[in-house]
């Protein structure tokens, strides 16, 4: 590109405003790609070439022109108009008002503030159209993420109950040999809510989560007199203890061997 190479293009610039000045859209149209050949970084050609495929009822080339009259100069007052009331031929009501606007905006217009006017009804209403469909659309979505949020809730407590009640069922089981919390001989005849309390004691709980004692007491449910093994544990008899309390004895187990002042007493 040169300034002879301007100078010509200025002259077919000139040719085409002429021959568009008498309805020769199509020679205008020639004209104004011969004078982008010689100058093609001139946004306004594009615009004023875009025209002319307005008027030829070309309106997807038209469109093509001025988008790409935009992307050379983003200001480019004239390839906003026709870009918009190209989109308007294709009824694409508000990409034409949002070209329009813009072009108003860069530089105001009768003719596309009239072009304006007459695409702004349907605009609106495609507008107001989606922003209810996009409101309930976010209205479905946390009504679903809520529900979510509920089913987790329920299935959360659900498996809490759950782990809640095998952990009973559990230490009744480890308890069973005991002439059996489910058979503490000494928890029968009415008192079932001392068992019931027993099993949920906090003390119990945490105290059958010592490996030590665990297995300790799994040993005695299988013979009751093995608890004897451990009258020189401080824990597990500590857990004997309590259970005695309870059931007035502890079921099955012998008693404890006689003390040494015991033995003297004698």
């Amino acid at each position: 590109w040169s300034i002879s190479s301007s100078g010509t293009s200025n002259e077919k610039k000139r040719e085409a405003i002429r021959a568009y000045a008498d309805q020769e859209y199509e020679k205008a149209a020639a004209l104004y790609t011969e004078a982008i050949k010689l100058n093609p970084g001139s946004a306004l050609l594009y615009a004023k070439r875009g025209q002319c495929y307005l008027n030829t009822n070309k309106p997807n080339a038209c469109i093509r022109d001025c988008t790409r009259a935009l992307a050379i100069n983003p200001d480019c007052a004239p390839a906003y108009k026709f870009r918009g009331r190209a989109q308007r031929l294709l009824g694409n009501w508000e990409e034409a008002a949002q070209d329009l606007r813009n072009a108003c905006k860069i530089d105001f217009d009768e003719q596309a503030d009239e072009w304006l006017r007459e695409v702004t009804p349907n605009a609106r209403k495609l507008e107001e159209h989606k922003m209810k469909y996009e409101r309930r659309r976010r209205e479905k979505e946390l009504q679903e993420k809520k529900e979510r949020v509920r089913r987790a809730r329920e299935a959360n407590e659900a498996a809490r109950q759950e782990a809640a009640q095998n952990m009973d069922e559990d230490m009744a089981g480890d308890f069973g040999g005991l002439g059996g919390l489910g058979g503490l001989g000494g928890l029968g005849g009415g008192r079932g809510a001392d068992l019931f309390n027993l099993l949920n004691d906090p003390e119990m709980v945490q105290a059958f989560k010592d490996p030590e004692v665990a297995a300790a007491f799994q040993d005695i449910s299988q013979n009751p007199s093995n608890c004897i093994k451990y009258l020189g544990n401080p824990k597990v008899m500590a857990i004997i203890e309590k259970i005695s309390g309870k059931a007035g004895g502890f079921p099955g187990a012998p008693p404890a061997p006689p003390s040494a002042d015991d033995t003297e007493l004698d």
